[in-house]
């Protein structure tokens, strides 16, 4: 057995509560929403100074800073930063870079990649300037490519952490920062790309008239989903986003981690990532039938089939916030039972902070957020202020260490086997 300084960071430190429950739970919550809602108000509301929130162009940018910080924390473990500097810096200054470094990678993975090379030499729909050469306004052009360079992001938030979450990062394991990360950040990129095109692409021969049919593959979903339009994927792919969080943050990765062979365990656990998100999809779906009745085929807004799908989504992410924030700020109990009653039990907790969180966000969105009344006008997208503010608590829990209710006090020794797993670990 051996000692590695490569094991991931985040499951190595040790923290020091600087004051008591629940104020502690409060004031972290507190600090991410003030981070959140000076984000919002610089680049997203209508009524502040950017105004990129139209929806789909603001919700671009917000669904990257999610993956690139996925990127850096769980694929990278904050490489080139060393561990020294992640010790020594103050929260904020740590904090403050990280972001920034977020901020531009988010920069150049979009202006770069997709708006002047893919977009501009492979495929327009990723670029709005070619659009906008195409004869398209510049709306339309904004919207419809800003919305496939989202989507490329969602299915990378669902299958980057798989790799580190159910497989422990096997075969690659023992390899040190950046060959690590760049071996899983290829691999992960790969399957993004792979299932971008099946999933999302084929929305886009539809999308444009005349129908592209020598460029893209009918929307294969029709004849079960009972519409041409790409929400369909979108609303499960959402909540496979959801489902593997849940598994890491909620089931501490439970029952999968029973499983010793990592390659087992890691297949295992995408199958049952893939099934809960399916589960959880047809259930919000389920559950806007009861609520609304049957959706109707050709029907608009919130009777129609792809608003469902785009919905059930959207309650997936504010089923994820509540679970976020048991975990980050409520120390994610209870702890005291067996494993299947305490994740019973934070799962009843989730499902009734669901439900309170939609009904608030509805009533208070519009005078808070500057969105659209009503559950499902164009401009009222739940997702992007959902995701945004997840990734505010992010940025304090990975970038902050949760300062200032908890202080770091140092990283505990991680003794790792053979293969690579955790001693101690069952």
């Amino acid at each position: 057995m051996n000692t590695l300084r490569n094991h991931m960071w985040l499951e190595s430190r040790l923290f020091e509560d600087k004051m008591s429950q629940p104020a502690r739970g409060i004031l972290g919550v507190l600090v991410s929403f003030i981070m959140f809602y000076v984000l919002w108000w610089v680049f997203m509301d209508v009524r502040g100074i950017m105004k990129w929130y139209t929806p789909q162009y603001g919700y671009m940018y917000i669904r990257w800073i999610l993956i690139v910080a996925i990127w850096q924390a769980y694929i990278f473990n904050f490489w080139p930063f060393s561990l020294e500097w992640r010790e020594s810096k103050h929260p904020l200054v740590t904090g403050g870079t990280l972001i920034l470094v977020n901020f531009a990678v988010v920069g150049i993975v979009i202006w770069g990649f997709f708006y002047n090379f893919l977009g501009k030499f492979s495929i327009p729909y990723l670029s709005v300037d070619q659009l906008e050469g195409l004869g398209m306004t510049r709306f339309y052009a904004r919207e419809y490519s800003s919305l496939a360079i989202l989507m490329f992001a969602a299915i990378a938030s669902w299958l980057s952490p798989i790799v580190p979450v159910c497989f422990g990062n096997h075969p690659w394991q023992g390899m040190k920062q950046p060959a690590r990360g760049i071996t899983v950040f290829m691999v992960t990129f790969f399957m993004s790309v792979m299932f971008f095109f099946c999933l999302m692409h084929p929305h886009y021969h539809v999308l444009f008239w005349p129908f592209q049919e020598y460029a893209a593959a009918y929307p294969w979903w029709y004849d079960f989903a009972h519409t041409l339009h790409g929400n369909y994927n979108v609303g499960w792919v959402m909540c496979g986003t959801v489902a593997i969080w849940l598994l890491e943050l909620t089931f501490d990765r439970y029952p999968f981690r029973l499983i010793r062979n990592k390659i087992l365990r890691g297949v295992v656990g995408f199958v049952g990532v893939w099934a809960f998100a399916m589960l959880l999809f047809y259930m919000f779906n389920f559950v806007q039938d009861l609520s609304w009745g049957p959706a109707v085929d050709g029907a608009k807004r919130i009777y129609a089939p792809d608003w469902r799908y785009l919905h059930s989504g959207e309650l997936a992410i504010m089923a994820l916030i509540p679970a976020m924030i048991l975990n980050f700020y409520f120390d994610n109990g209870p702890k005291k039972y067996s494993p299947a009653v305490n994740i019973a039990i934070r799962l009843a907790i989730i499902a009734v902070a669901t439900c309170v969180f939609h009904f608030l966000y509805y009533k208070f969105s519009p005078g808070l957020l500057g969105t659209q009344a009503g559950y499902s006008h164009p401009q009222q997208f739940p997702m992007a202020p959902g995701i945004l503010f997840i990734c505010t608590m992010l940025f304090h829990n990975w970038f902050m260490d949760f300062w200032p209710g908890k202080k770091r006090t140092g990283n505990r020794e991680v003794e790792l086997d053979e293969e690579g797993e955790e001693i101690g670990v069952q």
